[in-house]
């Protein structure tokens, strides 16, 4: 159930990310409100993820997994119904809610039917193989959906799943709480909730319009401010939503770091990408989708392997050694044009994969290894959400860089190609108005060609910015893990009578917000061979 549950919940990030241009060419969407089609998935993910770990502590895991699983299922079903572009949001959101009540419970439920921490990490590494599974079958899904069906039917598989998984777990699954007494941080909440949802808005909307707009300097400062306040407010809590001691360890600081510029660049990656083989290449989604899957598809096969490094390898080599690798293929990647061919992306691709399978799989497992056990899960718990909130960030900064670049080098290209002022003009004010893809759509008898050929141009130049930055930023995190992250000191649980750990005894089990074997534990267990 765990395994079906991660499954449904990371299904939407691939998916959607494949049927981006689909989607822009039925609704008309602009890219800043494309941007809000991957946005308000990941936002109430990063905002609440750990809110949801808590109430499953407190009110139980079951309920919240039920309630994880409806949620995706009726997000699902509002985006299949969508004929706009803010009913997809609205869709969007509510499978954000659902995947943020799944990602916590389903690793509580393997903590909670698997005690042993040993055997554990067998069932942890099938969860993770899921979560692969997702990411890389989505773009088949919805290449296959789009280029037979209408783009609304990429929604169409949730519901059955989410359904059909809720009626198993009703029969199959108990019920679990954490022991000791929990409570929901809601002050830590709210300003967590605002600090990060006004912080995107300002990115998305200063790159659509201009960041010295009154709206977007208000957003950026009730950002900050929401930032501020969130730290204040979590040094001053009793029971705090995130523990800022963590901090303290330099190897937990690194990876937390790590882990939200390796999906804003990733989940970022796959916006830009997809805008790219739609724009550029006019390729069909399943055309589009084989070549996604080659990003996907090497951490897939490579996990368990990689797995099996971390109890060998100290993290300071192998994931400043995977970001290296990471930055080399994004690169490769800023010389590709309008006509490059499957096979000379497809090596560039996999190259970007294999440095992401070395990072994604260590990173937890160091996380919670470099604190004290009984805040291994609340480790666990924050890696986890900073990495969403890269993931939110994404494709907002990503796609304010390249309309942004685009846009400016648009009146350039269009009058190398020998186009007239009337023209020039005519193409930049629809640009500024309504987006790149509006361009596309023009129909402007014999110079359509020469337009199309301009605009192609102008985006590839706004992709290539995007990859130089995600390379310089991906490089300054792997100077950041090569200085910060050691081999972590094994954060052994509290042995208990008879010498078993007290993680191994039945029911003493968490959901990664901060309790003794609780999410985070599966990671720790797969940290060294002690467990």
């Amino acid at each position: 159930m765990a395994c079906v549950g991660v499954f449904v919940a990371y299904l939407p990030v691939t998916t959607v990310s494949a049927s981006l241009p689909a989607i822009q060419r039925a609704l008309n969407a602009s890219t800043s409100q494309l941007s809000w089609v991957s946005d308000a998935f990941v936002l109430p993910m990063a905002a609440l993820i750990l809110t949801a770990g808590v109430f499953g502590d407190v009110h139980g895991r079951k309920k919240v997994f039920q309630a994880g699983l409806a949620l995706s299922g009726l997000g699902a079903l509002v985006a299949l119904c969508a004929h706009s572009i803010e009913v997809v949001w609205a869709g969007q959101a509510l499978a954000g809610l659902g995947s943020a009540a799944l990602l916590p419970t389903t690793l509580a439920l393997i903590s909670h039917a698997v005690p042993d921490p040993r055997e554990r990490g067998k069932f942890i590494g099938l969860w993770a193989t899921s979560l692969s599974a997702a990411l890389a079958l989505g773009p088949v899904i919805a290449g296959v959906v789009v280029d037979h069906f209408a783009w609304r039917w990429i929604y169409l598989l949730p519901i059955p799943a989410s359904l059909l998984a809720m009626a198993f777990a009703a029969r199959s699954l108990t019920d679990s709480r954490a022991p000791g007494s929990r409570r929901l941080d809601w002050p830590g909440q709210i300003t967590a909730a605002l600090a990060i949802t006004a912080l995107v808005y300002g990115i998305i909307e200063g790159g659509a319009t201009s960041f010295t707009d009154v709206k977007v300097m208000l957003a950026l400062s009730i950002g900050v401010v929401g930032a501020v306040t969130f730290v204040l407010v979590e040094r001053a809590s009793t029971g705090p939503m995130l523990d800022l001691t963590l901090f303290r360890s330099p190897a937990f600081t690194a990876t937390t770091l790590i882990a939200m510029i390796s999906f804003l660049g990733l989940i970022g990656f796959f916006f830009a990408l997809s805008l790219y083989f739609g724009m550029v290449q006019q390729l069909s989604t399943l055309d589009a989708a084989w070549r996604l899957l080659m990003v996907s598809m090497v951490p897939l096969v490579l996990g368990a392997p990689v797995g099996k490094l971390v109890h060998r390898v100290s993290p300071r080599l192998l994931i400043p050694g995977g970001l290296l690798v990471v930055t080399a293929g994004l690169l490769s990647l800023t010389n590709i044009g309008a006509d490059t061919s499957f096979g000379s992306l497809a090596w560039r691709l996999a190259l970007l994969g294999l440095g992401m399978a070395f990072v994604i799989t260590p990173m937890t497992a160091t996380a919670v290894s470099s604190v004290p056990f009984q805040q291994a899960g609340m480790a666990a718990a924050g890696n986890n959400a900073f990495r969403q909130v890269g993931g939110a960030l994404g494709p907002a900064v990503l796609g304010a860089l390249l309309s942004t670049k685009a846009l400016d080098v648009l009146p350039g290209h269009l009058t190398d190609a020998g186009l007239t002022g009337r023209t020039v003009h005519q193409v930049t004010t629809v640009a500024d108005h309504d987006g790149l893809g509006a361009v596309g759509g023009l129909d402007l008898g014999a110079d359509t060609p020469r337009v199309l050929g301009a605009l192609s141009q102008s985006f590839l130049d706004g992709l290539h910015l995007c990859l130089i930055v995600s390379a310089v930023l991906t490089l300054l995190a792997a100077v950041v893990g090569a200085l910060l992250l050691r081999r972590p000191q094994h954060s052994a649980p509290p042995v208990g009578a008879g010498g078993r750990h007290a993680a191994s005894v039945p029911g003493q089990t968490g959901t990664g917000t901060g309790t003794p074997g609780d999410a985070g534990a599966p990671s720790l267990a797969g940290s060294h061979p002690e467990g």
